[in-house]
């Protein structure tokens, strides 16, 4: 059963799953950002569950955009004071925005989850409910349905950290369904239920993986060994996106080979946060991407919810540390969370620290100075965040990642560098390509980039296409994104120089790329076209497909114009094939 669209973005689908078990789906068709300005490239979807015994359970409610449409629907499926139990499988609002509709209609449901899930429903829904906390191992029965004679009982596994420290996975021994929230997910909206398509929904799997699962490498591991220790799964009902039966080896080995990964060798950055915390939360994990993107290894820890000696091995074993402010005056249990961090940090590691905008919090000055009178080296520059965090601020945040990233790779770097082999190297670098300045912007103030490259090169006629090697690290690869546009500005043989030394130039985070360089206003809409380039191509990205160290971009030309129709464009000759 399909209802018709609330609003011509949104609509909502009702679907048996399983015996017992229905699916309500919230599809936000055209959701753009997600979290910290992640680009979604094919909006996203809320999943919600109905599961039938002799009680009934809700799992997760939907986002609050939905609730015109959300609450009738589930009122057409079963009377709300009918439902005896609402798991709740973590607080993000777009699982939880609705939970407090569902309390206000039904009084007397309990709400099952985990005891950090429960602290934080306190401070969203400012109600009285009746709950109950669960950790991994415990169980809740609702009894045989008895219709279909299907005994419906549910055990949980704690999941922190994937992506919230609230997590908490819930499998039915009744129908094989792991129900997982946020882990598995992908931002793919579509009225396929299941993943019928793996080859259509692979790209958005991995992209979600890489910007929320995997600077939890560790945490996903832990959960794959608890997932290991049940019966059969035979369907994973993911909170965003297709639910995974058709292909769920496939998908489970993909996690499991990809957390591996970024889990080998013992060099990582802890990225703590402070969780419902001002932004501490979306900017922590703007940090954590940016070191990932360095291909260096990256933990979140949440301060508040990890216990302590788990804090002080993650602490304790990093490389590098990035902490938030903290309130001027935090609570007892934060205070010994607190008094936990310092001491587990040592003189060898990097620190650094970025402004939680939490509204009273310690000025970052005097965490920053605390942290320097134990004799740790700065990671990076203090990030100071004085307004509400726009885009701008996300991509310096991203982007102090990444350098703290390079930093702990580079003696992976320099072997990879010199394993090569020497013929092999000079011959690459007999390749040759023209110079150009790729420019991307996002929002009027928000976000922008630049970078100098020279694997550019037309790759079809109709329609007319080129493609785009950009470095993982490149700070403008988040803008590039499928659907984000960009331009190319072909810069000139006779004139070159300047242009190409400015944009090589190492950038501080954050800075203007653009400061003191002629731009021609409004030119093109993907990005900055510069005055001095021989030509400009205003570019639409169609695709992306992920090599070892670069992403390799399809893009349509929608427009373009040339300055000089006599004018060469600037060639590139390189004697090495390891590096630019």
């Amino acid at each position: 059963m399909v209802v018709a669209p609330a609003a011509p973005k949104l609509s909502l689908q009702c679907e048996s799953i399983a015996a017992d078990t229905t699916t309500i789906r919230s599809l936000d068709w055209d959701r753009s950002r997600f979290d910290i300005e992640f680009g979604l490239r094919n909006g996203t979807t809320y999943n919600a569950f109905l599961v039938r015994g002799e009680q009934t359970a809700l799992i997760d409610t939907s986002h609050a955009k939905f609730r015109d449409t959300w609450i009738p629907l589930l009122k057409d499926q079963i009377d709300p004071c009918s439902i005896d139990v609402l798991i709740v499988s973590h607080t993000e609002p777009d699982h939880s925005g609705l939970i407090g509709d569902l309390i206000d209609l039904n009084p007397e449901i309990e709400i099952v989850g985990s005891k950090v899930a429960l602290q934080f429903l306190q401070d969203q829904v400012h109600r009285p409910f009746r709950s109950r906390a669960v950790k991994s191992g415990d169980e809740l029965d609702l009894g045989t349905n008895p219709e279909s004679g299907i005994h419906h009982r549910f055990e949980f596994l704690s999941a922190p950290n994937l992506h919230w420290p609230d997590t908490i996975f819930s499998f039915d021994h009744g129908t094989g369904i792991l129900y997982t929230c946020d882990a598995f997910g992908l931002h793919y909206c579509s009225d396929d239920v299941f993943d019928s398509d793996p080859g259509a929904i692979a790209p958005d799997f991995r992209f979600y993986y890489d910007c929320l699962m995997g600077p939890n490498a560790r945490s996903v591991l832990q959960a794959l060994k608890r997932m290991d220790g049940l019966p059969e799964i035979n369907t994973i009902a993911v909170g965003h996106g297709p639910l995974l039966r058709h292909h769920l080896s496939h998908w489970v080995s993909d996690y499991r080979e990809w957390s591996g990964q970024r889990s080998k060798g013992e060099s990582y950055a802890a990225v703590c946060y402070l969780s419902q915390y001002g932004f501490s939360d979306r900017i922590s994990q703007a940090i954590a991407h940016g070191i990932g993107k360095a291909e260096a290894q990256v933990q979140l820890v949440d301060l508040r919810a990890t216990d302590a000696q788990e804090l002080t091995a993650l602490i304790g074993e990093a490389k590098a540390v990035v902490v938030p402010t903290w309130p001027e005056q935090p609570d007892g249990e934060l205070q010994t969370s607190i008094g936990t961090l310092l001491a587990a940090l040592n003189p060898k590691q990097m620190v650094g620290v970025y402004d939680a905008f939490g509204g009273n919090d310690e000025p970052i000055d005097a965490v920053a100075d605390q942290l320097r009178a134990q004799g740790l080296k700065q990671a990076f520059s203090p990030l100071r965040i004085k307004q509400l965090p726009q885009g701008s601020d996300y991509q310096r945040c991203e982007e102090s990642g990444t350098d703290l990233g390079q930093i702990l790779t580079r003696k992976k770097s320099i072997e990879a560098l010199r394993n090569i082999d020497a013929n092999l190297d000079k011959a690459l670098g007999r390749l040759t390509g023209g110079l150009y300045i790729v420019t991307a912007s996002q929002g009027e103030g928000q976000r922008s980039g630049a970078m100098v490259a020279s694997w550019v090169s037309q790759a079809s006629f109709k329609p007319p296409g080129l493609s785009v090697a950009v470095a993982k690290d490149r700070a403008i690869e988040a803008l590039m994104q499928v659907g984000d546009r960009f331009v190319v500005n072909v810069l000139r043989q006779d004139h070159y120089k300047p242009l190409m030394q400015h944009f090589l130039k190492r950038f501080p985070p954050g800075a203007d790329r653009f400061a003191g360089i002629s731009v021609l206003d409004d030119a093109a809409e993907g990005g900055p076209v510069l005055s001095d380039a021989l030509a400009y191509l205003d570019c639409r990205v169609e695709k992306r497909m992920e090599g070892p160290d670069h992403w390799l971009i399809y893009a349509l030309v929608e427009q373009g114009n040339v300055a000089d129709l006599d004018g060469r464009t600037a060639v590139h000759h390189r004697k090495t094939g390891n590096h630019y």
